[in-house]
């Protein structure tokens, strides 16, 4: 965009225009009715008219500092110089282009010719050499009004921006004030009860990282030291019992070594209580506890609802004193730690949770937004495992738990005997068929019978080759789903279950009976 004409344009003159009134001899005061539009129509006088004086600034203060783009003209008898040129004087007026037509003497006169800046052969000296001392200033005369002004802005924005802004930055250098205000941070950034961050910092001090190590050597590791792992645990009493799951430790239980990391950095050694490998639970007791350990607060899984929110802490891949969060997506989902065929999986009818749970997180508390364990997270779906179960793929947002309220009676069982007890209704079921119940084997393992005599279920009339399809009103698909309703029941529970034979439906009412002990 050329500058030549900015600011520069002249309104349409009327065809007769009326001849400015007389004014005293070389006088450039503004004649009535004459406005910022004619000053910046460039209505200034002659150089040669005459102004009244001023004192001329310092040497050294800029010429552009006595026009500032943006600010309102000074209140000057006489028309300035355009500013930021070093002082120079505008260049004589240049004759009237051919055809312009005048009506009264100069009115209005040639707007004035442009300064050079690169100190070439039409211009006074380069933009910032100084100033002939011999020469005397121009004095100033009055400004242009804000067209004038918004002239020599673009003219500076043009021509020499770099030069205005070291100008800038050396005056702002020069004042006392700073332009920079920093907001000042809150003393004390307290979290609101009941939110995420609240429940984390309060229950993490009571979740601990697990270091289980198979075979000889210490807990810090030593030659011909074996194979282990990396799980999660809470402290689930003052006397320094920490629950977490049987698979965390199970590496560690013979000859092992077991130490437990709080979210402090401290590391204590510690010692399996009890396992139980069904239901994959384990109780973990600290060597030299310390004292004032801080048990977290147990819910009631009965009354967790689907939606409601959870917080997951663990250790995935290593990371210890991670949160992560998410809801209850499902209850009583059927869930085999392993394949579900082998005699020695672990059955649970799990919360399901999107919370991300990964390898390490196994044995962690599952939160409500109380901060209430409600499960202990366990197992979880990955798109790369085929089935259920622990494997180093990562979360696809399907994690199981453990509910509390099952945990919480192994637990018990495990801190005053040392071992499980199970209860069972006395048949062997198919393990592998899915979709249509659970079906009674023709024969139990080892050769034993499938209904076990005398036990619950030859009581109630039970025979190889039925198919259960309900327990206590749950669908039932599957001999895990049958099994993973059972042990959320204890011995001697009253339950009623429904089964088809040749065709027909019965329904049958039994009390469980027990089972101690893995083997």
């Amino acid at each position: 965009m050329s500058t030549e004409n900015e600011g520069n344009a002249v309104p349409a003159a009327p065809s007769v225009p009326p001849v400015p009134g007389a004014a005293p001899e070389g006088s450039t005061s503004p004649g009535p009715g004459e406005g910022p539009q004619d000053a910046a129509s460039g209505s200034a006088g002659s150089p040669s008219a005459s102004a009244p004086s001023r004192p001329e600034p310092p040497a050294h203060e800029p010429a552009a500092s006595a026009e500032q783009p943006g600010h309102a003209p000074r209140p000057e008898p006489a028309a300035a110089p355009f500013p930021g040129h070093g002082g120079e004087a505008p260049a004589p007026p240049a004759a009237a282009p051919a055809g312009a037509q005048h009506t009264g003497a100069d009115w209005p006169p040639p707007p004035p010719t442009l300064p050079s800046y690169g100190g070439g052969s039409g211009g006074g000296p380069a933009w910032g050499a100084p100033v002939p001392a011999h020469e005397p200033r121009p004095r100033r005369r009055r400004a242009g009004g804000l067209a004038a002004t918004v002239l020599a802005a673009a003219l500076v924005a043009g021509g020499v921006g770099g030069g205005i802004g070291y100008w800038a930055a050396e005056r702002a250098d020069d004042s006392s004030s700073s332009t920079t205000v920093s907001a000042a941070s809150p003393r004390d950034l307290k979290r609101e009860p009941g939110t995420v961050a609240a429940v984390a910092a309060s229950a993490l001090p009571s979740v601990v990282t697990i270091e289980a190590k198979s075979g000889g050597g210490g807990i810090e590791g030593s030659e011909g030291e074996g194979e282990g792992g990396t799980g999660t645990g809470f402290v689930y009493d003052k006397e320094g019992h920490i629950l977490t799951n049987n698979h965390v430790v199970a590496s560690a239980a013979e000859g092992g070594t077991l130490s437990v990391i709080f979210s402090n950095g401290k590391k204590y050694d510690a010692e399996v209580v009890g396992r139980a490998q069904g239901y994959d639970v384990a109780v973990l007791k600290l060597k030299n506890a310390p004292s004032g350990v801080d048990p977290l607060t147990l819910g009631d899984s009965e009354k967790v609802a689907v939606g409601d929110s959870t917080i997951a802490i663990g250790a995935p891949f290593g990371l210890s004193n991670t949160v992560t969060t998410g809801i209850i997506s499902a209850k009583n989902r059927p869930v085999a730690s392993g394949d579900g065929s082998s005699g020695n999986n672990s059955y649970m009818s799990a919360l399901q949770t999107d919370a991300s749970i990964n390898p390490g997180n196994s044995g962690g508390p599952l939160l409500d937004s109380r901060g209430a364990v409600i499960g202990i997270n366990s197992a979880i779906q990955s798109a790369g495992s085929g089935g259920f179960g622990q494997t180093q793929a990562g979360s696809i947002g399907l994690g199981f738990a453990i509910p509390i309220n099952q945990a919480r009676t192994v637990a018990e069982q495990l801190i005053k005997t040392g071992q499980p007890v199970y209860p069972v209704i006395g048949a062997t079921v198919d393990m592998s068929d899915q979709g249509s119940g659970a079906r009674i084997t023709e024969e139990g393992s080892g050769g034993t019978p499938a209904v076990t005599p005398d036990g619950p279920a030859a009581k109630v009339g039970l025979k190889p080759g039925d198919v259960i399809t309900t327990f206590n009103g749950k669908p039932i698909d599957s001999g895990p789903s049958l099994i993973s309703e059972i042990w959320t029941k204890k011995p001697g529970d009253k339950v009623t279950m429904t089964y088809e034979r040749d065709g027909e439906t019965h329904k049958v009412e039994l009390v469980l009976g027990e089972r101690k002990g893995d083997s």
